[in-house]
Formats: C-alpha cells, sequence, structure tokens
C-alpha cells in the first residue's frame, strides 16, 4: 500500500515535491534510525550486533536521512536566503513586513 504524503500549501515545482517526500520519509524512518545509531554507537554492545546495525544503515534509503531536507519558503518555495524563524525567504518577508503581514516586526528606523 502507497502512504499518500501530504502536499504543502504553497506554490508547487518538482523541487517542493521532492523535499516535501523526504520531509515526510525522513520522519517516518526517524525511530529506525535512531535506534540503529545507538546500537551502531554503544560500546558495551556486541561487536557483530553493532556491525549488524551499522550495514542495515547502510542500506537504508538516503532520502531517510535529516541531512537530506532542505528549508524552503512556504510562499514561494525557494530556497535559498530562507529565514528559519518565519520560513520564508527574504524577499518574501520583506513584502510581508512592509504590508504589516507579520505580527511584532516593523521596519528599522534610526
Amino acid at each position: 500500500m502507497v502512504a499518500k504524503i501530504p502536499t504543502p500549501g504553497c506554490f508547487i515545482n518538482t523541487m517542493i515535491m521532492r523535499d516535501n517526500f523526504k520531509r515526510y520519509m525522513a520522519a517516518e524512518a526517524e525511530a529506525e534510525r535512531r535506534a540503529l545509531k545507538y546500537i551502531a554507537y554503544n560500546m558495551t554492545v556486541p561487536v557483530r550486533a553493532r556491525i549488524q546495525a551499522q550495514l542495515k544503515l547502510a542500506t537504508m534509503p538516503n532520502y531517510t536521512r535529516m541531512n537530506q531536507i532542505k528549508n524552503r519558503c512556504v510562499v514561494s518555495g525557494k530556497g535559498r536566503a530562507v529565514l528559519s524563524e518565519f520560513k520564508m525567504s527574504r524577499h518574501q518577508f520583506r513584502l510581508a513586513a512592509q504590508n504589516g503581514e507579520l505580527p511584532g516586526v516593523k521596519r528599522a528606523t534610526w
């Protein structure tokens, strides 16, 4: 059975779809990856079990790794210059701040 992957609520292109797929798969495999890493790095576990855990980690797909996920803008889908606190690219952040759509954010004057 194929699991239905939720779609993001923004402009969608192939990069956004790919990143969304990676986020979904990484979240699904996170518990298994953590357990295998714990076994692989635990020196009190027998060597054979540690090697088996390392092999299992190596054979898992790349898209189950958390470092494969890239921060993307929720408005435009851009992958560069994304402010992580707001999940927006700097350009979209600037436009939203100028229009007063972000509470607590105002233009700097000094």
